[in-house]
């Protein structure tokens, strides 16, 4: 491996040589295990591979930071790209049993894993009901993904020195806990809203901000490269106070994206987060914005999965209307702000300093 080579090709390349180790396990188990090799495959072909960006060029900014280090070993440049390969299988995992959580029947523009697994169901004519198949079965596939995603790093600690390996693994254990309970809190919020202050609203949407996405699609990728690098706690913390309020704003864009997107290039219907009743801050922006008549309205309406095209189109209005839309916006410019900040005079590499500046434009501008 050579780097030179485009990041995203290597971290592709470190998954199929993976995956294709692990599908000769399952092979083993006879052909009914086919799928779920199939699967993960597909599930793992994709991707913006935003998370494997930034663990590299946390690991890259701490390891120029000292200025000519030269070219890395063969070993430590397979230990970071091992280390981005794992999270993009974490990434699946969670996006397996996320699409089984919001009952989403899409991903990317193809079926949801639990969808494939439901027609397989169908397609053989089995006893039972094929949703509850489809489900019990994608379970298991993001156990089997997060299990993975495990086993691959520690493919990259074995690279590495015992100390880095300690410190890498309690990052990503952190990453793990505090995403897993950023999901509940979004379940929570989806039933519970009711009973909390209208106060709190927003609050509350916030904080699954951070803790569902922000944290785990930016902060950690980018800790656990500095980490890896042997980064210092004032490069940890330079690479932390960027990297969370760029995820804040990362996750405002998918937010806004959920509502607005074209469904061409997200490969989710357009209003999809309206169907599943997401309390997200641009919904807590809007129902502050409105009267109560209105308020209700959009109460009545969110969370309903049988939503017209113009019931969707109308709360898309109404949205707009508000200002929810131009204050979100105003929102992701701030963090933005705010995470380029946090590089002035940071003790890392000028080269990375650019690339992180330039990655954050492109995570927080896209469209999809």
């Amino acid at each position: 491996m050579t780097e030179s080579r485009n990041l995203a090709e290597l971290v592709n390349d470190r998954i199929d040589e993976f995956l294709e180790s692990r599908a000769s396990i399952l092979a083993h188990l006879g052909d009914d295990l086919l799928p779920f090799s199939a699967f993960s495959r597909e599930f793992l072909s994709g991707g913006k591979r935003f998370r494997a960006s930034f663990s590299y060029w946390g690991w890259q900014s701490v390891r120029s930071a000292a200025g000519d280090v030269g070219q890395p070993t063969s070993d430590e440049l397979r230990a970071v790209v091992t280390l981005a390969a794992s999270l993009e299988i974490f990434h699946a995992a969670a996006l397996v049993h996320d699409d089984i959580i919001d009952n989403s029947d899409t991903r990317r523009g193809a079926p949801a894993a639990h969808r494939r697994f439901e027609k397989l169901h169908t397609d053989g004519g089995w006893d039972g009901d094929g949703d509850d198949y489809g489900r019990a079965s994608a379970i298991l596939l993001g156990d089997l993904l997060l299990g993975w995603s495990d086993e691959i790093l520690d493919e990259a600690l074995a690279l590495v020195d015992r100390e880095t390996s300690i410190r890498v693994r309690a990052e990503f254990m952190r990453m793990r806990t505090e995403v897993t309970a950023g999901q509940y809190l979004d379940i929570l919020e989806e039933r519970a809203w009711r009973s909390r202050p209208e106060s709190e609203h927003r609050e509350r949407a916030q904080r699954v901000v951070v803790f569902k996405s922000a944290k785990y699609s930016i902060e950690a990728p980018l800790a656990l490269g500095a980490l890896l690098a042997g980064g210092i706690d004032a490069q940890l913390e330079a690479l932390r106070s960027f990297g969370l309020p760029l995820g804040v704003a990362f996750q405002l864009r998918d937010d806004l994206l959920g509502v607005f997107g074209d469904e061409k290039v997200t490969g989710k219907p357009s209003g999809d987060d309206l169907r599943e009743g997401k309390r997200t801050v641009l919904i807590a922006l809007t129902r502050e914005a409105v009267p109560a008549p209105t308020k209700n309205l959009i109460d009545e309406l969110l969370g309903d999965p049988a939503l017209e095209p113009e019931q969707i189109a109308s709360l898309q209005a109404t949205i707009t209307e508000s200002g929810a839309v131009d204050r979100s916006e105003e929102i992701i410019a701030e963090n933005v702000r705010v995470a380029r900040a946090a590089l002035d005079a940071a003790p890392l590499g000028a080269e990375a300093i650019e690339r992180l500046s330039e990655l954050a434009e492109t995570v927080t501008r896209r469209n999809y």
